[in-house]
This record gives structure tokens, C-alpha cells and sequence, in this order.
């Protein structure tokens, strides 16, 4: 009987023991845990943080400890398009993001505790920044500085990120455009402007053509002009030659002498007579002698 008894004894002994086995080896592999990469541990005990568990690896905690994982990775975060006014009045609507990341999980979770806060946060810091620095710089800076250089100014104004335990890692712009109220006006203006400009343009065309026909013109005139007294400079010499080769060749006898006085007579009566003209003559002008003349003959 006693033998039973301690058979008996002796299995629920080793049942104890197997039991606590099985317990004890399932509590301490449960104290081990893996922190995967981009990822921070919050090891939390009665509510306070304890031990905070950056590096990936395996790390060990006790039973009675939690773990509150945060991906520290980059996020991006599309920031709503809002209207901003520059130095110069005109409103614009600017669209734009920023990737961010957790750079401090304890402060991160004491602070904003997730995502939703944090990107909240986010949209009043960059909007402040975007407002602060798109207020002080004229438009046609703001389009000249697509290139990166206004979104530079802007990640470099935003500021107070570090004691939520994050941070922008980048910024930039996707658009910056005109309210589309504001669009039609715009493009009116735009078209007015170009056409006051093109009209400008051609009125200072015609004035440059206007003037550049008349220099041609007076200088076609005084040209002609010049040519036309050197013409008759010369045709009068050559008349004046003609006239003396012809007194010469009739000076030789008195007989010449008289039917070249003859000859030129008739040439100058008959130039009066163009185009019927009229001639008064006297009885003293060899003319008449030879009009008297060549009547009695007829």
C-alpha cells in the first residue's frame, strides 16, 4: 500500500515538474523578441517606457513588459493644396509634399502617438513655411525658382519638427499654379498686354518704314534732280557745239555766212512755232526778211 502511495506521490511530482517545464521554457523564449529593421521598440512596464530598442536584433524583456513597435522608415506625406499670396498680391494655389521620418520613437509616441498627429502637425509647420516664405518673394521669383531653389527656402524655414521626436527629410513642389477664378482674368490680361505690345511694335515698324521711304524718295528726287541738270548741261553744250561747227563751216564765204543766218533763222522760228506758239517780229529782225522773202517767192 505504501508502495502505491509513493508511485503515486512520485508522478504527480514528475507531472509537476513537466508542467513547470513547459512553462517555464514558454516564458522565457516569450521574453525574447526580434526588432526588425526600420523599426523602434517602445519596451513599456506599468505604463512608463523602460528601455527604448533602436538597433534590429534580438532583444529580451521580462513577462510582465509590453512592446510598442514604430516604423521609423521615411513616409511621405502629400501636403493639401492651399492658396498662398506672394510679396506682390497675387494669389496662387500651391500643391506640394515632403517625406519625414521618426527620428526619436520615445518623444514621437509621448508627443503625438500616431501617424494622423503627426502628419497634422506636419500641414501647420510646412503650410507656416510655404505661407512665411512665398509672401516675402515676388511671383515672377517664385516661377524663376522651380528649379529647387524656393523649395530649399521653404524646407529650411520649417522649424519646432525636433521636439515631436521627427523630421522632413525632403521637400518639394509639385505645382504652383493660379486659382482657377483668377485664370480668365489672368489670360485676359496676358492677351491685352501682348496685343498692346504687338501694336507697339508695328506702329514703331510702319514709323521706321514711313521714314526709311521718304530718305529713299528724296534721295531718288535730288538723284533725278542732278541728273536731269547734268543732262541738259550737256545737251545745251553739244547744241552749243553743233551750232559752232556749223557758224565755222559757214563763215568760210559771205555767201555761206548769209544761208547759215538764213538756216538758223528758220530753226528759230521754227522752235517759237511749237506747239502753236506765236512770234512778234519787227522790220529790223532778219526773221522778217526772211518771211518777206520767202512770201514774194511763193
Amino acid at each position: 500500500m505504501n508502495e502505491k502511495v509513493k508511485k503515486s506521490n512520485s508522478h504527480i511530482v514528475w507531472g509537476v515538474v513537466i508542467v513547470l517545464y513547459v512553462i517555464g521554457s514558454i516564458l522565457f523564449f516569450m521574453c525574447f523578441n526580434v526588432n526588425q529593421i526600420y523599426r523602434s521598440t517602445l519596451v513599456r512596464q506599468f505604463g512608463e517606457t523602460v528601455r527604448v530598442v533602436d538597433n534590429p536584433g534580438i532583444y529580451f524583456t521580462n513577462p510582465i513588459q509590453d512592446e510598442i513597435s514604430i516604423y521609423t522608415g521615411e513616409r511621405v506625406y502629400d501636403v493639401p493644396v492651399t492658396n498662398v499670396t506672394t510679396s506682390d498680391k497675387k494669389t496662387m494655389e500651391a500643391d506640394a509634399y515632403v517625406t519625414w521620418r521618426i527620428t526619436d520613437s520615445q518623444t514621437y509616441y509621448k508627443q503625438l502617438s500616431s501617424v494622423e498627429a503627426a502628419t497634422g502637425r506636419l500641414s501647420s509647420n510646412v503650410y507656416s513655411s510655404m505661407k512665411r516664405v512665398i509672401s516675402s518673394t515676388k511671383q515672377e521669383d517664385i516661377i524663376a525658382g522651380k528649379d529647387g531653389t524656393l523649395a530649399q527656402s521653404i524646407l529650411d524655414s520649417i522649424t519646432n519638427l525636433g521636439t515631436y521626436g521627427i523630421k522632413i527629410t525632403s521637400f518639394d513642389i509639385k505645382g504652383l499654379d493660379l486659382p482657377e477664378e483668377n485664370k480668365e482674368s489672368v489670360y485676359s490680361r496676358m492677351i491685352s498686354e501682348r496685343m498692346a505690345i504687338a501694336d507697339k511694335e508695328e506702329a514703331a515698324g510702319e514709323k521706321i518704314l514711313n521714314e526709311a521711304k521718304a530718305a529713299t524718295d528724296e534721295k531718288v528726287r535730288v538723284t533725278k534732280s542732278n541728273a536731269e541738270l547734268e543732262a541738259a548741261a550737256i545737251a545745251a553744250d553739244a547744241e552749243n557745239q553743233y551750232y559752232e561747227t556749223l557758224r565755222q563751216a559757214y563763215s568760210a564765204t559771205p555767201e555761206k555766212e548769209e544761208f547759215y543766218k538764213y538756216w538758223l533763222g528758220l530753226e528759230t522760228l521754227r522752235e517759237s512755232l511749237k506747239n502753236g506758239g506765236t512770234v512778234q517780229i519787227t522790220e529790223s529782225d532778219p526773221l522778217y526778211k526772211i518771211l518777206v522773202n520767202a512770201g514774194a517767192n511763193e
